[in-house]
């Protein structure tokens, strides 16, 4: 995985806007100015990609439904290169295409039509869990797995390991309290930052998980299912 952006807490956080709707890229952007932000556009996917991995901002903002290069193509090439936060705006009522978005490494989504008090609400809580996740160097291990919490790499049996931003959040959640039974409704709030949503997202990103993680992914034996309550990582 790669490196994000170093936010610098004294300075105005910065943020890019990708969205092909130039009317309401300018009102998300004047408000977000409003609030504090420091705020850049651009009118593409190509454009965005190229301008964020270039400025490297604190977080984007990124439209799914757009010509040429999609959202969900933009977070993908984002995810591979860059650990930088992203909120996602979507159209989209398939649970199945927040899921994508979400499993793609974005931090959260907002579904148009929204408020830019909303938006600004939600850039504000993903950069304080992601200013909250930089903390001092640790290696969690466990279940033939390394975890470097500030690198954002995971080894196992000595071999690199793809995850999402989400499923690398959910391990390091696991891997650090052993043998505790959590709820689906604790992993939604503390991972995905949801008092309130779908707990099958932490289902399918769950299951994932153990398709990466697991020798077998159907008889797992670290991630555990626990009846009634949710999951259990044993070492």
């Amino acid at each position: 995985m790669g490196q994000g952006s170093a936010m610098n807490l004294d300075a105005a956080p910065r943020v890019l806007v990708v969205d092909d709707d130039p009317a309401l890229a300018e009102v998300v952007a004047r408000y977000l100015r409003r609030e504090g932000f420091e705020v850049d556009y651009a009118p593409d996917g190509d454009i965005g990609l190229k301008r964020a991995l270039d400025t490297l901002p604190d977080l984007v903002v990124l439209d799914l439904m757009m010509p040429g290069m999609d959202g969900f193509e933009v977070c993908r090439r984002l995810r591979a290169a860059t650990g930088i936060p992203v909120v996602m705006l979507t159209a989209l009522g398939e649970e199945n295409d927040r899921i994508t978005g979400l499993d793609l490494g974005a931090d959260d989504y907002v579904t148009k039509p929204f408020s830019p008090r909303e938006l600004a609400a939600r850039v504000r809580a993903v950069l304080r869990r992601a200013a909250a996740s930089s903390g001092p160097a640790e290696l969690l291990t466990g279940g033939g797995l390394e975890v470097d919490t500030v690198a954002h790499e995971v080894r196992r049996a000595g071999l690199p390991l793809t995850l999402t931003t989400k499923e690398f959040d959910l391990l390091v959640s696991f891997l650090t309290n052993p043998g505790r039974a959590f709820r689906r409704e604790e992993l939604l709030e503390s991972v995905w930052g949801w008092s309130i949503g779908d707990t099958s997202t932490v289902t399918v990103h769950v299951r994932r998980l153990r398709e990466k993680i697991e020798d077998d992914p159907s008889a797992p034996t670290h991630l555990k299912t626990v009846r009634g309550v949710g999951y259990r990582w044993e070492a």
